[in-house]
């Protein structure tokens, strides 16, 4: 059995028992899936200083879960915060769904495009994009005009606006379309099913990320690699240092 933390990282718990009920549908039948958030920060990521402030947060929980005995992490936000951060410093698998959702994408077509909420949220995505080297397979960023907590507002809006972004998308060259916000959740089908082209659920897409590298660890061995770019700090400096929640 699997044991998976999604972990909200935002001061909320508002989209914690909508988010678990949804997900609730495409779990492995092994898999126990919890949903956390904080008690205090922000109640959105819209903003880069709202995401720095969130990441302290995100990584004590990520070592909390692993003492609590969970498999894997997942940072439910798609500017994937923390992620190298929080692999470092953990054994647990941690994934994040913009890396999921554009390694899912590279074996379901050549290219894809990513539809956003505001076009605020699309310098931090593309550099994301940028780092994990996928630009040349990105066609576009496609926003909709609305914040977070307008996506469920009035969803035949948002149902509207995420045709026309992607009708826009497939017309440049896209072959896949990837949502890129996690309170997206629950619009992939009813856009997919009308263009007949991959439309990615990002934390649908974290998910079955998470259980197949537990799986793939429990098999074969495979986690995150400790040479270079997730090397650990070293425990006699977090010792030294009383950074005690990073042990």
């Amino acid at each position: 059995m699997a044991r998976i933390l999604f972990i909200n990282p935002v001061g909320t718990s508002i989209f914690d028992k909508p988010m678990k009920d949804y997900l609730a549908e495409y779990l492995d039948p092994t898999t126990r899936l919890d949903v956390v958030s904080f008690k205090s920060g922000p109640h959105h990521l819209e903003y880069y200083s709202y995401d720095a402030l969130m990441v302290p947060y995100i990584l004590k929980e990520v070592k909390k879960a692993e003492r609590d005995g969970y498999d894997a992490c997942i940072i439910g936000c798609f500017y994937d915060p923390g992620l190298r951060e929080a692999r470092e410093i953990s054994n647990l698998v941690v994934t994040a769904p913009l890396e999921s959702s554009t390694s899912l994408a590279l074996s379901l077509g050549d290219r894809f495009s990513i539809i956003v909420g505001r076009k605020k949220w699309i310098p931090l995505m593309m550099s994301r994009v940028k780092e994990y080297g996928l630009k040349d397979r990105l066609v576009s960023f496609k926003d909709i005009e609305m914040g977070v907590y307008d996506l469920h507002k009035d969803e035949s809006e948002t149902e509207k606006r995420l045709i026309d972004s992607v009708e826009a998308s497939i017309k440049e060259g896209a072959e896949v379309v990837i949502l890129g916000c996690t309170v997206f959740f629950g619009f992939y089908k009813v856009v997919q099913e009308k263009f007949g082209i991959p439309v990615i659920d990002p934390i649908i897409a974290s998910l079955k990320h998470a259980e197949q590298y537990v799986r793939l660890k429990e098999l074969c061995g495979w986690g995150h690699s400790r040479k270079y770019t997730y090397e650990p700090p070293p425990l006699s400096e977090l010792q030294k240092w009383g950074l005690s929640e990073l042990l």
